[in-house]
C-alpha cells in the first residue's frame, strides 16, 4: 500500500507538470495537495519503472485538473519522475488558471511531458487555448515550460483575441443598445406592440 501511495504522489507531480505546458501556472498551485483518481493502477515506486493509471484518470492540484483514459509515469534511476504520457479518446484534457485567473486549456490525443527538461509535446490535432488571449492549433505543439516558447508543426493556425474593453470605451452589447436622438440624448428603444 505504501508503494502505491508513493506512485500516486509521484504520478500526480508528473501530471501537474503538464499543466505548465499550457502557460505559467497559478503560483500557489504547486503548494497544494495533489490528488489522483483512476479505475486501476499498475506499477511500482522503484527505479527505472513505468506505472500505468487507467480508466477515468483525473489528477488535480490547486486549480490544475488533467483528465485522460491512460497515464504512463516513467521513473528514473533515482525514482524521480522523468516523463509522463497521458492519452485519451477523443483527447486528453488539461486545464489550469494562471495568476490573472485566465483559464488555460490544452487538448490532444497524446500529452507527452519531459519532466527533466520541462518540454511538453501535444499531438496529434493539438489545441492550446488561453482565455482572453488566443488559441493555437497544430498537428503537434511543443512547449518549453522554462521559457514559454512554443512551436506548432503541421496545419498550424492561431487566433489572437482582441483585448476586452471596459467602461465607456466598451462596445454596446447586443440587445442592450440605446439609440441616440438628434440632440445627442439617449433615446429608449421603441416599444413593441
Amino acid at each position: 500500500m505504501r508503494a502505491a501511495r508513493g506512485v500516486l504522489l509521484v504520478s500526480a507531480t508528473a501530471v501537474f507538470a503538464l499543466a505548465a505546458a499550457s502557460a505559467y501556472a497559478k503560483t500557489g498551485d504547486r503548494n497544494q495537495p495533489m490528488n489522483t483518481a483512476q479505475d486501476h493502477l499498475d506499477g511500482f515506486n522503484a527505479p527505472n519503472t513505468i506505472t500505468t493509471l487507467t480508466g477515468n484518470v483525473v489528477v488535480t492540484q490547486g486549480t490544475m485538473k488533467a483528465k485522460g483514459d491512460v497515464a504512463k509515469i516513467y521513473l528514473d534511476a533515482d525514482t524521480q519522475v522523468s516523463r509522463i504520457v497521458m492519452t485519451g479518446k477523443p483527447h486528453a484534457h488539461i486545464e489550469q488558471l494562471d495568476d490573472d485567473n485566465n483559464l488555460m486549456t490544452g487538448e490532444a490525443p497524446t500529452l507527452d511531458y519531459d519532466n527533466i527538461n520541462g518540454i511538453a509535446v501535444l499531438y496529434p490535432n493539438a489545441v492550446v487555448t488561453e482565455q482572453n488571449t488566443g488559441e493555437a492549433r497544430a498537428d503537434k505543439i511543443t512547449y518549453d515550460t522554462n521559457t514559454t516558447h512554443f512551436t506548432g508543426v503541421g496545419n498550424v493556425s492561431a487566433i489572437y483575441y482582441p483585448k476586452q474593453k471596459t467602461g465607456k470605451d466598451a462596445p454596446a452589447q447586443p440587445g442592450n443598445a440605446k439609440s441616440s436622438s438628434a440632440d445627442g440624448a439617449a433615446a429608449e428603444p421603441a416599444a413593441h406592440t
